[in-house]
């Protein structure tokens, strides 16, 4: 069952090939046969199996959604009712969330079934999953390698079909750049088309969650659920939702693809070069034109974001005292102790650094040098995204510069852990959306093609890839030991 896709599995629910409870007890099993791949920090055993009877009685009462029974797992970044919200950290190792998300709403109302919430860089700051309070994710397609961050439990549990489906967040990568290097496929959204009300805030201005998937058909379902207008979020727009799956056929003859020549210049891999020049001749094929455009701000994004995310990061996670919710330390001697120890004893290294790095951007005789230089640089590449968007109708690229990097290759070196992320974060700073796709493997290990549209254009990005993924079979392709 776990092979099947989500409308195979829907259909498969519906017809009474198999039950909900069924089909969540193969899931349940499979997790508990491969905890070392460290995918979930709790699962939800109870819950899901009583998800899974009131999902069969609705589903016998004819009542069902497309999603209805079907097992989730969800980042450990959404507040779950009474299920612990650690955004994998020990500063949230014992909050137990008192709301839902508006996300785990929205699936709850579908019928869907949780699993559990899955591990997660800590407070979604990370490329490579290793900077969890709970351990490092492992690839399942080679457990000494990394599975990408921040979402890279949630990668994982797809991957290693550990969950038929999961969701992520991405701030600058961290949907897109952990599905690509786990061969799976994972949608970012336009800023605002999913709720972030529950979604514990990292950078408030980049964070979007988005849904971790199989194929572009499964992510076009699931983003269905995902998608829609909040009033609890001010950050959410409010425009209807299309039918993201009603156009996935579309044939792509006269599509305009725009290659930025600052993506494939020199310092691109060049074995990532040749499979994405593959996988770019394949929608020639197709019947698409490319062309070569320049973005020449691009070569800034790196800089102007470790500005803007360390500001709001450090805004964001200031609430975290040892006051209200969250790690304590044991026997304060004053107020100034409790914050100092707290913050010290439940923030990890790269939290830490992070958060220093923001407020000397925000103090006073920095905050115009940097601050709000690097709003302006963001403004720069924004522009040059919209501008391009008007010669092309989408933007393709590499995700990462290179297969997934061993687990503790690049911890010693930050610069070169950010640089991970230097093919997705530009795409975060002007709000658009886009997807990554399985495209082939180097040394046995996959690699992703980014699609970038413009705004609200999730449909048209979602239809691009799938056709793509009726023409090849990477994304079909399981890991040795888990099909």
């Amino acid at each position: 069952m776990y092979n099947k896709s989500l409308k195979e599995l829907s259909h498969g629910l519906k017809n009474g090939d198999f039950s909900s409870v069924e089909l969540t007890h193969e899931y349940l099993n499979r997790i508990k046969q491969h905890q070392d791949l460290n995918a979930y920090i709790t699962v939800t055993e109870e819950i899901a199996l009583q998800n899974a009877k009131d999902a069969d009685i609705r589903i016998a009462s004819k009542k069902a959604d497309p999603l209805t029974g079907i097992p989730v797992a969800q980042k450990d970044i959404f507040c779950t009712l009474d299920v612990k919200t650690s955004c994998g950290s020990m500063m949230l190792d014992n909050f137990y969330a008192p709301y839902n998300a508006t996300v785990i709403e929205k699936f709850n109302q579908t019928g869907a079934v949780m699993l559990g919430k899955l591990n997660m860089d800590e407070f979604a700051m990370g490329s490579s999953n290793e900077t969890s309070f709970y351990g490092a994710v492992k690839n399942p397609w080679n457990i000494n390698r990394v599975p990408g961050g921040s979402s890279g439990g949630s990668a994982v549990a797809v991957a290693a079909k550990l969950a038929a489906y999961s969701t992520g967040t991405d701030t600058g990568g961290s949907i897109r750049q952990p599905a690509a290097l786990c061969g799976i496929t994972g949608l970012k959204p336009t800023y605002g088309r999913v709720s972030r009300f529950g979604m514990i805030a990292y950078a408030s201005s980049l964070d979007q969650g988005g849904p971790m998937t199989h194929s572009a058909e499964d992510a076009a379902l699931v983003l269905q659920t995902m998608a829609g207008f909040d009033p609890k979020d001010s950050t959410s727009v409010d425009l209807p939702v299309p039918d993201y799956s009603a156009n996935l056929n579309h044939p792509l003859t006269g599509l305009k693809i725009g290659l930025p020549k600052e993506f494939f210049s020199d310092d691109l891999n060049i074995d990532m070069a040749k499979k994405l020049a593959e996988a770019i001749e394949e929608y020639r094929k197709l019947g698409a034109e490319i062309k070569e455009v320049s973005m020449p701000n691009l070569k800034l994004a790196i800089p102007a974001y470790y500005v803007i995310a360390p500001a709001e990061c450090s805004a964001n996670l200031s609430r975290f005292d040892g006051v209200r919710f969250g790690h304590r330390c044991n026997n304060p001697v004053d107020l100034t102790d409790l914050y100092t120890r707290s913050r010290g004893e439940g923030f990890g290294k790269e939290v830490k650094r992070r958060i220093l790095m923001g407020t000397y951007a925000l103090s006073t005789g920095y905050y115009d040098a940097y601050y709000v230089k690097a709003q302006k640089i963001r403004r720069l590449i924004s522009d040059d995204f919209k501008k391009t968007l008007t010669e092309v109708d989408v933007i393709m690229g590499p995700v990462t510069p290179t297969p997934a990097f061993g687990i503790g290759e690049k911890m010693s070196d930050p610069v070169e852990m950010y640089l991970s992320d230097i093919y997705t974060i530009a795409i975060n700073l002007a709000g658009l959306p886009a997807i990554s796709i399985p495209a082939g493997f180097i040394n046995e290990m996959p690699i992703g093609l980014q699609i970038i549209g413009n705004y609200f254009t999730e449909a048209k990005i979602l239809n691009i890839a799938h056709q793509y993924q009726q023409t090849t079979d990477w994304h079909k392709q399981t890991p040795k030991g888990f099909a």
